[in-house]
This record gives structure tokens, sequence and C-alpha cells, in this order.
């Protein structure tokens, strides 16, 4: 068994390549609906006889199913079954989910709780749940996606506090490494206001956490403002991240600094003394 201490591996020295490339056969469904076995090879640059020996293992286990009409492969009902379990038995998401629904509510603005990831693509934003008020017009819930972090108001409040930006690391070199690997990621351009250099990134967030909370003003998508505050548990450690999003003809900047960061700095705030932060 590897110790615990200072000087053990790190745990990416006992990864096991097929379960890896399984686990990465799954993700690559968080974009694509359906593939073929030739595409998802391409994709993960495995052999095709070995992607498909994966797509038939997790189809035996029911995380993977094939449409026989197409020949195509799609998801299956035991992804379902463990995101439900994970609903379930995830403190975080039983204790915000009502104050989500407060807030679509008493607002009028679609509600969201996400998390912070390293991913392929670098910094990213897991949303893990959402609500939806009832408006004619609104935003999509983004349950289960991944966003990029730098032009989010959900990824820009969690980046605030994060290692490497706003919490310390735990040495020197690791800050020094985070920031290297962070330069290997450029910060892609999605639309005018996307904001690409990592100076004025780092500018933005000491702001967002003097003031906090973030937002994001058509950053990502136009036509479409956010505003974000942190969860912290009780170790006053942000965890997660609230988000109130609308169309900017209605969640205009005005409201997102106004009455809508007022809420959403509030119900963070009531989420944190719920996991037991003191603040």
């Amino acid at each position: 068994m590897p110790r615990s201490g200072g000087s053990s591996k790190p745990k990416s020295d006992y990864a096991i390549q097929t379960v890896t490339n399984a686990l990465r056969m799954l993700e690559v469904f968080h974009t694509e609906t359906e593939m073929g076995v030739s595409d998802l090879a391409r994709r993960l640059g495995l052999h095709k006889n070995n992607a498909f020996r994966l797509l038939a293992t997790l189809e035996l286990a029911g995380y993977i199913q094939q449409t026989p009409e197409t020949e195509l492969y799609h998801l299956g009902p035991r992804c379902l079954e463990l995101a439900h379990a994970f609903a379930r038995s995830h403190t975080l998401m039983r204790q915000a989910r009502p104050i989500l629904e407060e807030l679509a509510r008493d607002c009028g603005e679609t509600a969201h709780l996400g998390v912070l990831s390293r991913g392929d693509r670098g910094d990213e934003v897991v949303h893990l749940d959402g609500v939806q008020p009832a408006q004619l017009v609104l935003t999509g819930s983004r349950v289960g996606e991944r966003l990029p972090a730098h032009c989010t108001a959900l990824g820009k409040v969690l980046l605030a506090h994060a290692p490497g930006y706003g919490a310390p690391s735990a040495t020197a070199a690791a800050a020094r490494g985070l920031a290297a690997e962070r330069r290997e990621h450029p910060l892609g351009r999605y639309t005018e206001a996307t904001v690409t250099d990592r100076d004025k990134l780092a500018e933005e967030l000491r702001g967002v956490q003097l003031r906090g909370y973030a937002t994001d003003l058509e950053e990502f998508c136009a036509g479409l403002q956010c505003v974000a505050a942190p969860v912290r548990d009780a170790s006053q450690r942000v965890v997660a991240a609230i988000s109130l999003s609308g169309p900017s003809l209605r969640l205009t900047e005005e409201a997102l600094h106004g009455a809508a960061a007022a809420a959403i700095t509030k119900a963070a705030a009531r989420l944190s003394r719920e996991l037991g932060s003191a603040a």
C-alpha cells in the first residue's frame, strides 16, 4: 500500500491505464450525444480494437448502450443511477437545493451550484445542480456541464479562492508548478468580452476577492450575464459557488452589482453557515 507521508509516490504512479482510458471514453459523452467506435478511437488516440473492447466492457456493465439502427454508442442508465446516488449522498447538494429554489423563485433568474475542476482544457467549473424560474425568457440549465472557469461568474469566484490565485499553495514550488501548468492552457476566447490575458484575469480576481462576488458580462455567451458568490465549509475553505444567470436585457450590469449581487452573497452566506462556516 502507498504510504500517506510526504515521501510517498504521487497517485498518478498507481493509475491503471485501461481504467483511465475507460473513464476518458465516458467523458467524451460530456459533449457528444452519440459516437461510433472509429470516431471514439480517433478521439482518444486508441487502436480501434482497443476502443471496441472498452465499449463492450462498459456496455456489459450498463454504462454504455448501442443504438442497433445506427450502431452508434451513447451513455447507459448506470450513469444516471450513479448521478442520482451522488446527489443523494452529497451534503453540499442536499443543502444547496432549497436555497437554489428560493433564489430562482425570488429573483426570477436561473440559479446554479458549481465546483472547480482541473480538466484537459485547464480550469473548468462543473455545474452540479440548477433551478430555473417561471419565466418566458430565461437561460438554460447547465447541470452536468463543464465550462471554462476564466469567463464564467462561477468559475471566476472559484478561481479567486483557488491555490495559485487567492488561496495559498502548500509550498512555493507547488505555486510555481500550478502557474506553469496553467500557462500550458491558453485562455480561450468565446465572445468579444472574454478576458484572454492572464495578467488581466489575475487583476480581476483580486477585485473578486475584495468585493465578495464575481460577474460574467457576456464573456462566455453573448446576451447572457451572471453573478456568483463563494460557499465556504467549516474550515473557511471555499468548496463551491452559487450563481444567478439571465438574459442581459433583464439582468443588466446595474442589476448584477445591485439586487442580484446582494441576493447571491446572502444566499451563499446562508449555505456556508449550513455547512458549518462561522463567516
